[in-house]
């Protein structure tokens, strides 16, 4: 008679021999190649340790799998099931640095409301997963660099930033030549036009240096691309008054700058049915390309600040947003001297619950946003616009900026109550009814070269 295999010797054999390799050789290896700095599993009830256990030295394939089924969820447009996979493979394998970057995007970028507005509630958690990633892996450029872009990209705002990710980046030996161009725009966003023409002049010699080595068309391209730049830059710093303004003789100079526009700025804000806004105005600025930031937030929003929001202030990743929170952000665009735009907000009660009982609608317009035809007459610090009523100098510090504000009612905004049958509008106490003219909404007016045209 065939005795049966004694299976539980087999498996206790198996345990013993995985344990002895797990402390002898994977231990150590996850220890100084992969192991998180700081805890990564936080809220799971393990420690990292108990965690490596459970996983038995398996964690990249495990990451691995996950982040092929991630794709499917991907293609099919689920979002949302792709967020808890993002997570587990940064946690079980934290120098993925493609899941760090497709995560930092998906989360910033991927959840928008039915007018393709980013849900900005979800901003905080990618810059987060982005700190994380450039802790985690802090010798290659690649993170600091997509977080950068966050800032710079999608944020727009708080200008030093994407400036510290981008020196940041610079920093690391892999740093892709290309996209060192990046940080001379971001010196431009801070004001410092100065830094600005630095890099330029400093890629322009690490190119030369690099012709020497390979004179090959690509090369020569980049180094014709970098004189372009600087040429360009520096007629713009001449022209703006900047190295006028940094001698103390632009008082007394002729430039682009002067004298300043006035903006003419005014809005009128109607709510026309429940959640849905509609913004109208006057811009004195004829030629386009002017957009004007309008925010729409709780009063008491957590870390809310002027037209915008303390983005950095979030640590720790988190898969869902506020959702008792409204957070609504989107651009009026300038034609004709005026704007007008019906914003609807009524198909995404999620995104915007309106659940506060007071609201803070902000309208904000800064020349270092602005394309270059504008900034040429503006420049980078608002020094050529002016605005009678709604010119700011202190929301935003060396920087002259417009900013207007109201405050509203979450039975306004839900046209609840009294508001049932009225309609609730604000303006501003300059703002003035015009006609639209019928059949020539599709015509964009542009100043004419003609004397008196």
């Amino acid at each position: 008679m065939r005795k049966r295999p004694n299976w539980y010797a087999w498996l206790a054999i198996f345990l013993i021999s995985q344990g002895a390799l797990q402390r002898g050789f994977i231990q150590d290896r996850w220890a100084r190649d992969f192991a998180p700095k700081g805890s990564l599993v936080k809220g799971t009830g393990l420690s990292p340790e108990q965690f490596l256990f459970a996983l038995a030295g398996f964690r990249e394939m495990v990451a691995g799998i996950l982040w092929v089924r991630a794709d499917s969820f991907f293609d099919s447009g689920n979002f949302d099931a792709v967020l808890p996979i993002i997570r587990l493979v940064t946690m079980l394998d934290p120098k993925q640095i493609d899941v760090y970057s497709t995560g930092m995007w998906h989360i910033g970028y991927n959840f928008t409301d039915e007018e393709s507005r980013s849900d900005r509630r979800y901003v905080p958690s990618a810059l987060a997963l982005g700190k994380e990633g450039c802790k985690q892996n802090p010798d290659t450029y690649e993170l600091w660099f997509e977080t950068g872009w966050i800032w710079f990209h999608k944020i727009e705002d708080d200008y030093d930033k994407p400036v510290y990710y981008f020196e940041e980046a610079e920093k690391r030996p892999d740093m892709q030549p290309a996209r060192k161009n990046l940080l001379a725009m971001a010196y431009q966003r801070e004001g410092r036009a100065d830094e600005s023409l630095k890099q330029y002049f400093k890629l322009y010699d690490e190119s030369a240096a690099e012709m020497k080595r390979d004179p090959s068309l690509a090369t020569r391209q980049n180094m014709e691309t970098l004189l372009q730049n600087i040429d360009t830059l520096l007629v713009r710093m001449s022209q703006r008054g900047y190295f006028a303004e940094n001698n103390g003789t632009y008082a007394s100079g002729e430039y682009d700058t002067k004298p300043p526009v006035d903006l003419g700025f005014s809005v009128k804000a109607s709510i026309v049915e429940a959640r849905v806004l509609r913004l109208e105005g006057t811009w004195n600025v004829l030629p386009v390309g002017t957009h004007i930031r309008v925010v729409l937030r709780d009063k008491d929003y957590p870390g809310g600040k002027v037209a915008e929001m303390d983005w950095d202030a979030q640590d720790e990743v988190t898969l869902d947003p506020p959702h008792d929170r409204t957070f609504m952000q989107d651009q009026l665009f300038v034609k004709n001297r005026r704007f007008s735009k019906r914003i609807d907000m009524s198909k995404d009660v999620t995104i915007y619950p309106f659940a506060s009982k007071s609201y803070i609608l902000e309208l904000f317009y800064s020349p270092r946003l602005a394309p270059p035809h504008l900034q040429d007459k503006f420049s980078w610090n608002g020094e050529g616009m002016t605005d009678a009523n709604y010119l700011n100098t202190v929301v935003r510090p060396g920087q002259r900026v417009i900013y207007a504000s109201f405050e509203l009612t979450r039975d306004q905004m839900l046209r609840f109550n009294q508001w049932a049958d009225t309609m609730p509008i604000l303006k501003t106490p300059n703002f003035r009814e015009t006609t639209e003219r019928g059949g020539r909404e599709d015509v964009i007016e542009m100043p004419s070269l003609r004397t008196g045209g």
